[in-house]
C-alpha cells in the first residue's frame, strides 16, 4: 500500500512516453532477431551436430563396444585398449560408471560415424578442445559424424554428474595423422619408415 495513492488507479489506460515506446520496440525487434538467428545459426555456424539416436538395449550396446574393440585393438594404455580402426568403419565409444571406453585412435580428415551410449546412468560427451556436448543417455545409441581437422591427443569428460567418481570419468581420441601410401608399404615390409 502507497503512502500516497495515485490519482488514476488504472495505470494502463496512461499514455506510453516516446522514448519508452522506443525502447519496447527494439527489445521486441531484438528478440526477434535472435529468435531467428538461433535456427539459422543451427546451419550457418556449424555449432550443432546432426545427430541419429536409436534405440537399444545397454547389454546389447556392451557386446556391439567389446567386439570393435577386441577386432581394431593395436594396443593398451592402463588396462584400457587403444583400438584404431580402418577408414570406413563405424566407431564405437562406451560410457559408463567412470570412463569411457575403449581409447580411440583415429586418422586426421577421415570422417568417422561414432556411436556413443551408456551403460548406466546420463553421462555427457564433451570433447575437448573443440567444444563437443552431447548428453549420452542410457537404452540410445547416439550417432555423430566426426571428421577430425588437428592431430593430437584429445580429450572426453563427463559433463552431467553422474555421482561420485564423476570427477574421474575421462577417455581419449588420439588423431595421427594420415601416413602416405609408401610409407604403409614399407612398413608392411618391415622396413624403418
Amino acid at each position: 500500500m502507497a503512502v500516497s495513492p495515485p490519482e488514476r488507479r488504472i495505470w494502463w489506460n496512461e499514455p506510453i512516453e516516446r522514448v519508452e515506446l522506443i525502447w519496447i520496440v527494439v527489445a521486441f525487434l531484438w528478440g526477434l532477431f535472435m529468435f531467428a538467428f538461433m535456427i539459422a545459426w543451427h546451419f550457418i555456424g556449424q555449432q550443432n551436430l546432426n545427430k541419429e539416436a536409436y534405440r537399444i538395449a545397454p547389454s546389447n550396446y556392451q557386446t556391439r563396444v567389446e567386439d570393435f574393440a577386441k577386432k581394431y585393438q593395436v594396443r593398451e594404455e592402463q588396462g584400457v585398449p587403444v583400438v584404431k580402426p580402418p577408414p570406413g568403419v563405424d566407431v564405437y565409444l562406451l560410457g559408463r560408471l567412470w570412463q569411457w571406453w575403449p581409447i580411440l585412435e583415429l586418422e586426421k580428415g577421415v570422417s568417422r560415424r561414432i556411436h556413443i551410449s551408456s551403460l548406466d546412468w546420463m553421462h555427457g560427451f564433451s570433447l575437448q578442445p573443440v567444444n563437443i556436448n552431447i548428453q549420452v543417455h542410457p537404452g540410445y545409441e547416439h550417432v555423430i559424424t566426426l571428421t577430425p581437422t588437428a592431430a593430437g591427443e584429445f580429450s572426453i569428460i563427463c559433463n552431467e554428474f553422474c555421482g561420485i567418481g564423476h570427477h574421474t570419468m575421462t577417455g581419449k581420441i588420439y588423431v595421427t595423422e594420415p601416413k602416405s601410401a609408401e610409407a604403409e608399404q614399407r612398413l608392411a615390409k618391415g622396413d624403418k619408415p
